[in-house]
């Protein structure tokens, strides 16, 4: 669960066309669907999350 005052940011990388995530960075960090919020929260460890990040930033996961 995260903190009921949490901050989330759209993905740099959301598009017009309804493909938006939101995430919220801390200790914890949680992924959402923008277009539904209330439908729920992936959260990861801050370590998981930078993990991911690093991964995809060095080409891991290409479309």
């Amino acid at each position: 669960m995260l903190p009921a005052q949490t901050r989330w940011r759209k993905s740099s990388y959301s598009n017009g066309g309804g493909n938006c995530v939101e995430v919220a960075v801390g200790v914890r960090t949680g992924v959402r669907d923008a277009k539904d919020r209330a439908g729920g929260v992936l959260v990861v460890s801050a370590s998981r999350w930078g993990s991911f990040v690093k991964s995809v930033k060095s080409g891991r996961y290409v479309r």
